[in-house]
């Protein structure tokens, strides 16, 4: 029998006899309506429906994988898989062809995207006078990676359109300096950054070098929608003929544009941190540690941990967020006499830090932490060199959900604070129009000026940029890069030691000061995870609930002020309206304050809260810091108590 009628026929008898989602089987209907799949793609699903893996099937297709403002993120690896899918594992457990599923991250899904993407380059170009669309590709170490950003250059170059790719995993900040560099018309990084090992993904950047944003992101969006699943077919080849590669002078010039992250140059030289750093198998290896030594720096490397492997095999998961992973690094840092460790993830572009306390101990610093010390010695470091001259013309950006400590700081040193909507893209497209904004006044582009005649024509027309981070461990330092670069942080935070340790001060007393002076914040972040349908459904009711009636109170305390982002209209520093988004924030009585949002890229509900206590003295600090995480508690579990009431009844 024909594969595509057995198949159709096995799908219609799991439909009717309910042992498959009514949208499940809509949506394999429709893939396999428009005859795109190979043989081994109907051969896989054939083999779950006989063997009766409904729920597989379910996960599967229970909804297309949504192309959004950012691009796509999903399994690329059944929780069970097809013999066909799996055929000849590669060295590293890679199986020979990712997941078949309208909801995962496959060549499917994959090419689709680009030819959408592509179409709204050219109309872009078009509508500008004409061209043809440059597109620079990069991908992270993960299982299908390589292959993918493979097929996404193939597809491109099949169109009519230039492109450029790296000849080896590269991190998700050099895509993005890329970019601007080769004078692309978009960009494209294979990653899924921290997930889970079984996840891809596929970010969109713009010619800024920034993620998209509105207008092009809904136009993308549009034309990725309206790309039929038959044309997809066509491009399922991959050939590479004519696909040039990154130029070699592209990749020096990023890592020479990190030396403007750098404040005090003769600080890091004349006392040297002693430094632990692990790319956990990821990307970070390409480069940081050239980076670290290009400053002079020596740091010592977790072996175990340098080798690019998808399975992250070390670690439950790749995100330095948690202890254990930092586990290794920690070990290293304790028995070398190091005085922290840093980690990057999959793509480095987030960077998380584990530092020696006074009395020899390992301590695990926030992402808002880390953020926090970073913005106040840029800070004060930039006054103190006349980098800064005209405070009230320069910034430091964030999201909503970042610690509200990082407005004291910024305050505290007469800048400005910009909150954005969570997401990196948003403080990408704030450089950009800060950079429009110089450009403008000044008649011709001024991206290209030293930095530090950039930074004075930026004070006087515009806004200059002196930090830019969210509590997710990412962090920037120039808007040479229009996204979280964690090649950058590990400079930043070592040059931070650095002067430290020329005061003969640790992070500890550094951070302890900056509450002293700004008041004590402590922030906890807690995620539900739900996966498959009925757990997004269950996270879809939830915010539902949320957007038509605000909470009243949480674990006993009342709301004193509910913002609907979704709603509400909301302004930020520079008088600009912040979009809608299914995100909001409540105040409490008692002066702590807490967010709600869904997870973009994964299956999860976030609650982030803050809590904020006046410090009158320093000997008053330990007393805050315990009713804080009192506090926090408390907040947290009354919202997973809620959401579960609220959840589970919708």
């Amino acid at each position: 029998m024909d594969k595509n009628v057995e198949l159709k026929s096995l799908a219609t008898s799991a439909r009717e006899s309910g042992k498959i989602l009514e949208d499940a089987a809509k949506n394999l209907e429709t893939w396999l309506s428009q005859n795109f799949l190979p043989d081994w793609a109907l051969e896989s699903l054939c083999e779950l429906l006989k063997n009766e893996d409904f729920e597989e099937i379910n996960d599967r297709f229970f909804k297309p994988l949504a192309f959004g403002t950012g691009g796509m993120r999903g399994r690329t690896i059944g929780k069970k898989q097809a013999k066909a899918e799996i055929g000849t594992l590669s060295e590293t457990g890679t199986p020979e062809h990712a997941a078949v599923g309208a909801s995962y991250m496959n060549d499917f899904n994959v090419a689709r995207a680009t030819i959408g993407l592509f179409k709204y380059c050219k109309k872009f170009l078009d509508a500008k006078g004409g061209g043809t669309p440059r597109l620079a590709v990069a991908c992270d170490v993960r299982h299908f990676s390589p292959h993918f950003s493979h097929l996404c250059a193939s597809v491109w170059k099949k169109l009519g359109g230039e492109v450029f790719i790296f000849g080896g995993p590269r991190s998700t900040p050099q895509l993005s300096f890329t970019v601007r560099k080769l004078g692309a018309t978009a960009g494209v990084v294979i990653t899924a950054s921290h997930n889970p090992a079984y996840d891809n993904g596929y970010k969109v950047y713009f010619s800024d070098g920034a993620q998209v944003i509105s207008p092009h992101a809904e136009g993308i969006v549009d034309e990725v929608g309206k790309t039929e699943w038959k044309d997809v077919g066509a491009f399922l080849e991959i050939d590479l003929e004519g696909v040039k590669a990154v130029p070699r002078e592209a990749e020096e010039a990023y890592v020479k544009s990190i030396e403007n992250c750098v404040v005090d140059k003769e600080v890091m030289a004349a006392n040297k941190p002693k430094l632990v750093f692990t790319p956990v198998h990821g990307t970070g290896a390409a480069l940081c540690p050239e980076v670290m030594r290009h400053f002079g720096l020596d740091p010592i490397l977790v072996e175990e941990q340098m080798v690019m492997d998808p399975r992250f095999p070390t670690v439950k998961q790749p995100n330095p967020e948690y202890a254990e992973t930092l586990s290794m690094g920690i070990a290293k840092m304790m028995e070398s006499g190091a005085e922290c460790v840093m980690a990057t993830d999959p793509d480095a572009d987030r960077m998380g830090v584990a530092i020696r306390t006074r009395n020899g101990s390992a301590r695990i610093l926030t992402g808002n932490m880390i953020g926090s010390l970073l913005a106040e010695y840029r800070a004060s470091q930039m006054k103190a060199k006349k980098i800064i001259v005209k405070p009230e013309n320069c910034a430091i950006i964030k999201t909503f959900v970042t610690t509200p400590l990082q407005d004291k700081i910024a305050h505290s040193h007469g800048l400005k604070c910009v909150n954005t909507l969570t997401g990196f893209k948003w403080i990408g497209g704030k450089l950009t129009k800060y950079e429009k904004k110089l450009a403008d006044a000044a008649g011709f582009d001024c991206s290209n000026l030293p930095y530090a005649e950039r930074a004075k024509l930026m004070q006087e027309y515009s806004t200059f940029f002196v930090f830019g981070g969210e509590e997710s461990y990412g962090y920037l330092g120039t808007d040479s890069v229009r996204d979280k670069d964690a090649n950058a942080a590990v400079i930043m935070f070592a040059e931070m030691l650095a002067y430290l340790k020329s005061l003969g001060k640790s992070v500890e007393d550094y951070l302890d000061s900056i509450y002293i002076k700004c008041g004590y914040y402590l922030e906890d972040l807690r995620s539900i995870y739900r996966e498959g349908a009925e757990g997004a459904a269950e996270i879809q009711a939830f915010l539902k609930s949320l957007d038509e009636s605000p909470l009243e109170d949480v674990a006993g305390i009342k709301v004193a002020k509910a913002v609907n982002f979704n709603r509400d209209a909301i302004f930020d520093a520079d008088g600009e309206r912040i979009p809608r988004e299914k995100f909001f924030f409540y105040t409490l009585e008692n002066g702590y304050s807490f967010a709600i949002r869904g997870s973009g890229t994964e299956p999860k509900i976030k609650f982030y809260a803050f809590a904020a206590e006046d410090v009158s003295s320093p000997e008053k600090l330990e007393d805050a810091k315990a009713k804080a995480r009192s506090g926090l508690d408390r907040i947290l579990d009354g919202l997973e108590k809620t959401f579960e009431k609220v959840g589970k009844s919708a």
